[in-house]
């Protein structure tokens, strides 16, 4: 990675919503679902959100939830894609571990079933890079074109 990139935690919450919408709408691929890219807008405000700038660009972010009082959540996640394969995800990734070591033995993640499509599977192959284990697949959860796949991992 030649980047400079620089991470930064954001805590303005009208500033975490448009940093998110910013990145999702440069994801359609991944964030196709207006009424979910939405939620995930609105979400952001209220969780601990890290921002990746490369030089004064935003570049990525990552929000962090909880699922349950020993795990943690990887909420969402997006890189632009023009700075896709430069590092920034892995940079971002280990910024919000650090940061849920704190008061967490596991992290989760949900994402589509490997398999589905292209886009996804470089999503969970990022993720099996950063450590995660699939533990289980919803089939029905979202909707049966994208059954919910759960990955966890030990931190």
């Amino acid at each position: 990675m030649n980047l400079k990139v620089s991470i930064d935690q954001i805590m303005e919450p009208e500033l975490k919503a448009k940093i998110v919408e910013e990145i999702l709408l440069d994801l359609p691929d991944w964030f196709g679902l207006p009424e979910s890219t939405k939620k995930y807008i609105e979400d952001s405000k209220a969780l601990p959100l890290w921002l990746a700038l490369v030089g004064d660009e935003t570049a990525g972010f990552v929000t962090l939830s909880q699922s349950s009082e020993d795990c943690a959540e990887l909420h969402c996640m997006g890189v632009k894609m023009k700075f896709h394969h430069q590092g920034i995800g892995t940079l971002l990734y280990h910024e919000l571990e650090q940061y849920a070591k704190k008061s967490f033995d596991y992290i989760q993640v949900k994402t589509v079933e490997e398999g589905r499509y292209k886009e996804y599977d470089q999503t969970v192959t990022f993720y099996k890079r950063m450590g995660f284990v699939k533990l289980e697949v919803f089939p029905t959860l979202w909707d049966k074109n994208n059954p919910c796949m759960i990955m966890v991992k030990k931190i």
